[in-house]
């Protein structure tokens, strides 16, 4: 599976990005897809998951309620719709797909994931 995420950009806090990932050269609805971000100096971080058919979602705490990871599995894209950004939130963007067995697994574990696009770059001033 080929990722490709878009849609970063400088925004200040408060306002709002979507994220886009699009996949090609698999069946896209038989992966699990995900959104991780790593900070400059930080580790990679877990960021929102959602199950192949979209049944199932999951968020890190840091981002609920704010962010929504949503897909379109005719389309082949996963979507990370970011509100309320927060200077905190700065940070690359990767999105992530794995291969999965059943329609509700979700994962927030990197080493989970067999793919991953280069990332995009969000922005946030204060």
């Amino acid at each position: 599976v080929q990722l490709q995420a878009s849609g970063g950009g400088l925004v200040q806090a408060g306002a709002s990005l979507r994220l886009s990932c699009a996949a090609s050269g698999r069946t896209f609805s038989n992966y699990v897809m995900g959104w991780f971000r790593q900070a400059p100096g930080k580790e990679r971080e877990f960021v929102a998951t959602i199950s192949r058919i979209g049944s199932r979602t999951e968020y890190a705490d840091s981002v609920k309620g704010r962010f929504t990871i949503s897909r379109d599995n005719a389309k082949n894209t996963v979507y990370l719709q970011m509100n309320s950004l927060k200077p905190e939130d700065a940070a690359v963007y990767y999105c992530a797909a794995a291969l999965a067995v059943v329609d509700y697994y979700v994962s927030n574990v990197p080493h989970h994931y067999d793919y991953w696009g280069l990332g995009t770059l969000v922005t946030v001033s204060s």
